[in-house]
């Protein structure tokens, strides 16, 4: 695992290619609506043969983008996009409100093959500078597939204490998505999902396990593919904890406030750090238990 992927850069996006295929872009400087909270994000993904592995925009949640770092509830603004959940709302509990936020990418410290450093601004609904963001990601190419390692660093610089949660710790069972956030085609719909504590399926959601993977079969193509997300670390007084969706569309998060708000005070901050590996291949449950060793 030791190729390391080409970069190319248009001012917008980043573009990583290997072996002549496009393997993830980077869309820095999004074009998106107030209503889908601006944010940069990881569309489209390919495996090393060119399958794809991500949805953008999709006609139910117009805000899902591919792979994205975000969060649903922050004391009260919603830097995910759609509408908030409100438990005491009517209907399923979500209301379109003025409180939308974007993540601005303000400039790169480096961007080279071997590694991006990147800042950013979480900006509220108001124009308010809340968060200072330190994101880092790099490439690692092997033989059955890529991993993208990802970290980043949140601080607190609003002028009073932040409250991080999503709509499971404000009332809404199973629905504790935030953070790093992974959408799949709309093909794999009812795809398998393995879990490193020995769940299957949904049954993983909201549970703590060291990796969760999504193995879908693709439109177009034959054969289908797999992703490999490993909950890695946070700073956070709370535990990472697996959002997982299958029934309704494939997605996974490893959510660092699933359950469980936490606050960070002016000038704290919390720090996170994820791996995700794409695969080539329908993998079953003992052989991604070798793979997700071999790639740890």
């Amino acid at each position: 695992m030791s190729d390391l992927p080409d970069l190319t850069d248009d001012g917008s996006v980043l573009v990583v290619t290997v072996g002549g295929v496009d393997v993830a872009t980077y869309v820095y400087r999004p074009d998106a609506p107030t209503a889908e909270a601006p944010k940069p994000y990881f569309h489209p993904l390919h495996t090393l043969t060119g399958a794809p592995v991500t949805n953008y925009r999709p006609w139910d949640h117009r805000w899902h983008k591919g792979l994205q770092m975000t969060w649903s509830h922050v004391s009260g603004q919603n830097f995910w996009g759609g509408p908030t959940f409100e438990p005491d709302a009517p209907g399923n509990g979500y209301v379109w409100r003025e409180n939308l936020g974007r993540i601005e990418h303000e400039s790169f410290v480096d961007a080279a093959v071997d590694g991006v450093l990147e800042r950013l601004a979480w900006v509220t609904s108001t124009g308010e500078r809340w968060l200072e963001e330190k994101r880092s990601f790099s490439f690692v190419v092997g033989q059955d597939g890529w991993a993208l390692d990802f970290a980043t660093t949140l601080n607190n610089v609003a002028s009073q204490p932040l409250e991080f949660g999503s709509p499971t710790t404000h009332g809404r069972p199973l629905a504790g998505y935030t953070g790093f956030f992974w959408r799949g085609p709309r093909a794999w719909t009812d795809g398998s999902i393995v879990g490193a504590d020995g769940s299957d399926g949904e049954a993983l959601m909201g549970r703590e396990a060291d990796w969760a993977a999504f193995v879908g079969e693709h439109d177009g193509l034959d054969g289908g593919a797999t992703v490999l997300m490993y909950a890695g670390t946070s700073t956070a007084p709370v535990p990472i904890r697996w959002f997982a969706r299958s029934a309704q569309f494939a997605a996974l998060a490893p959510s660092p406030s699933y359950d469980e708000e936490f606050r960070l005070a002016p000038g704290e901050s919390v720090s996170l750090a994820h791996r995700v590996v794409v695969l080539d291949g329908v993998h079953d449950r003992a052989a991604l238990e070798m793979i997700a060793k071999a790639w740890a």
